[in-house]
């Protein structure tokens, strides 16, 4: 998922490599992820995929980038969230075998783009807060609650976990701009917030 410029985030060079992100139309998006298998937590092969997932997220100004986006058919994502205005920071994060449980009914409308299908920004109705189970890549169960954008942000990169880009959420295609409309006539403008 694209993200906005960051000034709040140190965007120091990650020790991770970075990686092409794939775009639509390459299958791997369009397939099912596969799990972690337990006995791959620890190991270089995942804490380099998580590594190598936040050095491109940073460097191709996302705000979330999931394993199959670069051609790792796995169930890993890593993500953060940007401090803005009351909404507070969260510090960049690799989840391993994510399970959600949404919260809510998925009428917050909200901008989504996504690194997979570039240039090209809509309005996607999303729930408002999630309940995520999950792992670290050295195998530590995490469980927590995210609401806001950062719900949205979980919910995005999750998606491409089981082969579903943001296009397919959409309830209105009419709301459908290239970027650079976007920024001129939709980014400031006071939108709906209910489907």
């Amino acid at each position: 998922m694209p993200g906005r410029e960051r000034t709040d985030v140190t965007t120091r060079a990650l020790d991770g490599r970075h990686r092409a992100v794939v775009r639509m139309g390459n299958p791997v998006l369009r397939e099912r992820a596969q799990d972690i298998p337990h006995d791959r937590f620890g190991t270089r092969f995942l804490r380099d995929l998580g590594r190598d997932l936040l050095r491109t997220m940073f460097e191709d100004n996302g705000v979330g980038l999931a394993a199959p986006q670069v051609g790792s058919g796995v169930r890993v994502f890593a993500y953060y969230v940007p401090g803005e205005g009351d909404r507070d920071a969260v510090p960049p994060r690799v989840l391993v075998n994510p399970v959600l449980t949404l919260v809510g009914e998925p009428t917050e409308l909200g901008w989504e783009g996504c690194l997979s299908v570039p240039g090209l920004r809509g309005m996607v109705p999303r729930h408002p807060a999630v309940k995520v189970s999950t792992f670290d890549t050295d195998g530590n169960e995490l469980t927590f609650e995210a609401e806001g954008f950062h719900a949205r942000v979980i919910q995005h990169e999750h998606d491409h976990l089981d082969g579903i880009v943001f296009l397919d959420r959409m309830t209105d295609m009419s709301s459908l701009m290239f970027e650079e409309e976007w920024e001129q006539y939709a980014k400031e403008k006071d939108l709906p917030v209910e489907v």
